[in-house]
């Protein structure tokens, strides 16, 4: 299984010291294909590990799948030699009996770089006929200096970005017990979140009622639809989301945070949930 981390050689330059050659600790990234009972649905750029999560919270995303019953196996597979992949960078699902495979046209025969998630999927309306799951009704209620929080509590879990410094995160946060669930770690956001899906899909804890979903970065369209998909009704970004991601949250009655810093965060949607007023926090309807 191909390493998280690697070592390569740098020099350090600093103004007015001696330049030094050393090793330093990289974030690896290699390309994952994922396959659907044998045929290529989509390869992207990640960090190796939870490899499987990563396939089947796609899956959640591609509306594919929506409870573990719904998957019979998943496996890595050795890659092509021929193609020069390499092995355990293709993972293939099989789906139980009666899930229907994805469309053809939802079949991404391209590479999704780790800056870029589900590329093209523009459509709101489209994922709102996907989605299994309704979040406006969730009845889950959020103290603003406790969200504020999760970001450093998530920082706290994040192992290899101590190392390395190269890596965004995903975390999924129980509200009512106050419990971080789980936090992923990959060079994409998009499948730090994929991997916290998976892991839940895994789990059979779809929907995911009364969590919040804090991502390091910003909040783009795909993040607020892999939450919807997976039935999560908060999304907390530390960075700024952009409209289209406003645009899908408040459609679909999720609640959207960005520039969850420290002691202050402004929500873009779904400011309803908040529970206080308090006058360090910035709130925008």
């Amino acid at each position: 299984m191909s390493r998280i981390t690697a070592r390569r050689r740098v020099a350090r330059y600093t103004l007015g010291d001696r330049t030094s050659r050393r090793e330093d600790e990289l974030t690896v990234e290699e390309p994952l294909e994922v396959r659907v009972a044998g045929t290529a649905l989509a390869v992207t750029m990640r960090t190796p590990g939870h490899d499987i999560e990563l396939a089947l919270g796609l899956l959640v995303s591609e509306g594919v799948l929506r409870r573990r019953d719904d998957v019979l196996g998943a496996r890595h597979c050795a890659g092509d030699p021929l193609e020069g992949s390499g092995e355990y960078n293709v993972v293939d699902v099989a789906l139980a009996p009666g899930v229907a495979p994805p469309a053809a046209t939802a079949q991404h025969a391209l590479i999704m770089t780790s800056a870029c998630g589900l590329c093209g999927k523009d459509s709101i309306d489209a994922v709102r006929s996907k989605s299994a799951y309704e979040v406006a009704g969730d009845p889950v209620r959020l103290d603003p200096g406790w969200l504020a929080g999760l970001p450093d509590r998530m920082r706290d879990a994040q192992a290899v970005f101590a190392r390395t410094g190269g890596l965004h995160a995903a975390a999924l946060v129980d509200v009512e017990r106050d419990e971080i669930l789980v936090v992923r770690e990959d060079v994409g956001r998009h499948n730090a979140v994929d991997k916290v899906v998976g892991w839940a899909l895994r789990e059979d804890l779809l929907p995911l009622r009364g969590t919040v979903l804090v991502v390091s970065g910003r909040a783009g369209f795909e993040l607020a639809q892999k939450a919807s998909m997976a039935g999560i009704p908060v999304l907390a970004a530390v960075s700024a989301p952009s409209s289209l991601a406003v645009d899908l949250a408040n459609e679909v009655g999720l609640t959207l945070a960005g520039f969850v810093r420290g002691a202050s965060l402004v929500v873009y949607a779904g400011d309803e949930r908040m529970t206080s007023a308090d006058a360090a926090l910035e709130v925008r309807a």
